[in-house]
């Protein structure tokens, strides 16, 4: 059966294509942020994943405002990236893990999970941009999108998306398959981007968040919606990606590496990756 090897989660701001496009990755301002990502590309190289499973929000390149749904797994041969109006270079297409995703899409309906299963599905920048920061050169694994809502109301709860995880870390293990799958949750961490909070970071929260996924991976479901609005700003709600994350890697984790960095255009930056001890 298929092993998953780890998770990795970090933040996707557009900026940071930008910064990746101009050569920036050595200037002051991003250099402790893009250094993070060093330790972690050493890991990779050692375990050689085969799949990625990238649980990501899509901010309205695929999805919009009129049709959202909850949950949404991506079922194409490819996934192509289009232009999102930020200015950043459009990526090649990324070949998918078809007989992965149809796996995973049916445990979830037997699981009762209501998705919404996309045969064509264009990928923005939250799914693009933390595969350009693992593998820099050209990304050498298949994928799987799952996509949640973090933008339109009501969004999942943070208990529903950790029993999502569980269940996709289920479906992986079950996967009739000798390949390595690595697991990703991209967003966050605390930053809000309008309103009279918009600059909102919440620093001690963030670090909290990030180690209980090491030691106590369930801590943060026990906040509603508007809590964590409030604790991490409107758009710091995708840690939801996080938490769905960590609860795909079944049992004990090693903590390969940690980062943190404030302020990425007025976002908490955070990254971690999780080796699984099962």
């Amino acid at each position: 059966m298929a092993r998953i090897v780890g998770g990795l989660t970090t933040s996707h701001v557009p900026a940071i294509g930008g910064a990746i496009a101009k050569g920036l990755q050595g200037e002051p301002y991003w250099k402790p942020f893009f250094d993070g990502f060093l330790p972690v590309r050493e890991w990779l190289a050692d375990v050689k994943p085969d799949v990625a499973v990238v649980f990501y929000n899509d901010h309205g390149l695929n999805f919009f405002l009129d049709k959202m749904p909850t949950f949404a797994v991506g079922a194409a041969p490819e996934y192509r990236n289009a232009d999102e109006g930020w200015g950043i270079p459009t990526l090649p297409p990324f070949t998918g893990q078809v007989d992965l995703s149809w796996h995973v899409i049916e445990h979830l309906i037997a699981r009762e999970f209501d998705i919404t299963t996309c045969q064509e599905m264009l990928v923005d920048h939250a799914f693009t941009l933390p595969l350009k920061l693992f593998w820099p050169e050209a990304c050498p694994v298949t994928v799987v999108p799952v996509c949640i809502n973090t933008v339109q109301f009501p969004l999942p709860s943070a208990r529903r998306c950790y029993a999502l995880g569980q269940a996709v870390g289920e479906a992986i293990a079950s996967w009739n398959s000798d390949k390595k799958v690595v697991v990703i949750g991209t967003g966050g961490l605390s930053h809000q981007l309008d309103g009279e909070r918009a600059g909102f970071i919440n620093k001690p929260f963030d670090l909290k968040f990030m180690d209980s996924l090491v030691h106590d991976p369930e801590w943060a479901t026990q906040f509603s919606i508007h809590e964590l609005v409030e604790k991490t700003g409107t758009q710091g709600v995708e840690l939801l990606m996080w938490l769905a994350t960590r609860g795909a890697v079944p049992g004990a984790v090693r903590k390969v590496h940690t980062n943190y960095h404030i302020p990425i255009s007025n976002t908490a930056a955070g990254m971690m990756a999780l080796e699984s001890l099962a």
